[in-house]
């Protein structure tokens, strides 16, 4: 492979992330690459470097030859879904703990073992943990899928979001529970703060990757 066929193909990966990042539909990509190689490959034909075409900025190159090509984007509203996926999981939360408070009768009767019977507090700690992260992703994908049904893609954010938010609201908890378990599992305002910070920022991360993946795999 030549220098000039390579500055090419570097020049065209680029590009084609930027166009990705904005969301453009992967056909539209593909002529927009065929386009600008062919632009390129013809200047690198008469001994110019991509680089003299493209200026010092490929990017905003990349993104001025999509709008002038009056490509449609996806607008990747980060802010907006992971409002409403937070929002959603707190409701969901709160309805949770009110349907729980409700039914405390109901779960001890249907749940009451014999005094001989001793549950593993890990168990336990699953089961409480496992059914608060699932409250937590429903609420935040159902909030996503309806609230936001006229978004583009946002059924993809959503199925994308139901993949994602388990391993990281799983990995967040335990990421918590391993700092609060340095500190010997203090019940200060401050530890229990950061604890609560990291499954958040797990939450929000997996949430935020949900939608780029399905902005940037438009196709």
């Amino acid at each position: 492979m030549s220098t000039s066929t390579r500055a090419v193909d570097n020049t065209l990966a680029a590009a084609d992330r930027q166009w990705r990042a904005l969301g453009i539909h992967r056909r539209d990509r593909a002529t927009l690459t065929a386009d600008l190689r062919s632009e390129l490959e013809a200047a690198a034909a008469d001994g110019l470097d991509p680089t003299e075409l493209l200026g010092t900025d490929p990017a905003e190159f990349a993104l001025r030859i999509a709008e002038e090509a009056g490509m449609e984007r996806t607008p990747p509203r980060y802010g907006q879904v992971v409002g409403v996926a937070s929002a959603g999981a707190v409701l969901a939360l709160v309805v949770g703990y009110v349907v729980a408070i409700g039914l405390h009768h109901a779960f001890v009767a249907a749940f009451d073992l014999p005094r001989e019977v001793r549950v593993p507090v890990w168990l336990a700690a699953g089961v409480f943990y496992g059914g608060v992260a699932a409250v937590v992703v429903g609420g935040a994908v159902l909030a996503v899928r309806v609230a936001l049904r006229d978004a583009p893609r946002i059924r993809h954010t959503a199925a994308r979001m139901a993949m994602l938010l388990p391993f990281a609201v799983a990995a967040g908890i335990a990421a918590a529970a391993a700092f609060g378990r340095s500190l010997g599992f203090p019940l200060t305002p401050l530890a229990i703060g950061t604890e609560a910070a990291i499954v958040l920022a797990a939450f929000l991360a997996a949430t935020a990757l949900a939608r780029r993946w399905s902005v940037t795999a438009a196709g």
